[in-house]
């Protein structure tokens, strides 16, 4: 993916959609905070298609910056400030996340908001298992970290560690359907008729919800970070966290989640390193998380069909700006049979339900 990433604001200035980073300005930023010293270089990292990440260098030192995607928002959405506080309020939780060091909602530094954290040891696991894993034991290791980290994302007491500014304590399901709903009539770029009868059966047969804890909203292998020998280092990407039902994360993590034989989608695509032999399927998954915290997972189908339309909806946000030219992520290209690739299997689980 390549991003711009510029010296002076004139130079941004002259660029369509902007800069994603101007070092200039960012420069005096980091001094402001004691960050480093000398000149700056900066990089795109992380395998994320929706905020920027970046790691940045001065000399010996090493950071990390996020900020939103250029181009045209919906709103409320890719909040990179409210993921910071986020990051913040988690520290006091067994929950492995990085250092907030800054953040910044003055457009004259770089353009848009953004905020500073730690560099975490380790990688995201994409396209396949490091060679460092490349154990027969490392699947199930790491399906087991990935398992004790949601079930604790799951037990943090919204209260006590103030997550529960971070929503309300009821109605998410609902809440959930109708904003989902909205970014499909913002994001949509053609005809998905699909799309649209996937999101009438959601609002037709919206269950009980389990439970309310806080949420992550977009949990899957890729947004954490592991080091050998499979050590989860850090759970990344809290852009869409609430606090809800924390079944939909789970429904989110295996409808994602890639196994051999599937029909190709572009979240699969993100996770192809678990359709490798070794690594266990969805129904596996649900029954550890099932047995690490307690809770059912009978209606499990309904939420792993909710995450697959509202993937399908954010990523037709992110075609459009790919269209617009917004985003050279080459990513984005194949959303134009991706999208309506993800309502067909939603489509399909349905008709699951009735047989």
């Amino acid at each position: 993916m390549k991003e711009a990433i510029v010296a002076t604001p004139e130079e941004a200035d002259r660029l369509p959609h902007g800069a994603a980073l101007v070092l200039d300005p960012l420069e005096g930023f980091l001094d402001d905070l004691g960050l480093g010293a000398g000149r700056l270089s900066a990089r795109p990292i992380g395998g994320g298609h929706s905020n920027l990440t970046f790691l940045l260098r001065r000399g010996e030192d090493e950071f990390v910056l996020r900020r939103p995607p250029r181009g045209d928002l919906a709103a409320s959405a890719n909040d990179v400030l409210r993921e910071s506080r986020i990051l913040e309020a988690l520290r006091s939780t067994p929950v492995p996340v990085p250092e907030v060091l800054g953040r910044c909602e003055d457009p004259a530094v770089i353009g848009a908001d953004f905020f500073l954290m730690t560099r975490v040891d380790g990688a995201p696991i994409n396209d396949g298992l490091p060679v460092e894993f490349d154990d027969g034991d490392a699947p199930t290791r790491i399906v087991d970290s990935l398992i004790r980290a949601l079930a604790g994302i799951h037990a943090a007491d919204p209260q006590e560690t103030g997550l529960i500014d971070f929503g309300r304590p009821s109605g998410y399901l609902g809440r959930q359907l109708r904003r989902f709903s909205s970014l499909l009539d913002e994001n949509s770029t053609r005809p998905l008729p699909d799309l649209e009868e996937v999101g009438e059966w959601l609002r037709e047969c919206v269950p009980v919800e389990s439970e309310t804890t806080f949420v992550h909203g977009d949990y899957r292998l890729g947004n954490l970070m592991f080091r050998a020998p499979t050590e989860l280092t850090a759970v990344l990407d809290w852009e869409m966290a609430t606090v809800g039902d924390p079944l939909a994360d789970l429904g989110y993590l295996t409808a994602t989640w890639a196994s051999a034989g599937d029909e190709w989608n572009p979240m699969n695509d993100l996770s192809r390193a678990t359709a490798v032999p070794g690594f266990p399927g969805r129904e596996q998954l649900s029954e550890r998380y099932s047995k690490a915290t307690g809770r059912s997972t009978d209606n499990l189908l309904w939420y792993q069909i909710l995450a697959l339309w509202k993937s399908a909806i954010f990523l037709e946000g992110s075609y459009r700006r790919h269209q617009e030219g917004a985003s050279s992520d080459p990513f984005f290209a194949r959303l134009d049979d991706g999208v309506p690739a993800l309502a067909r299997i939603a489509g399909r689980w349905i008709s699951l339900l009735s047989v």
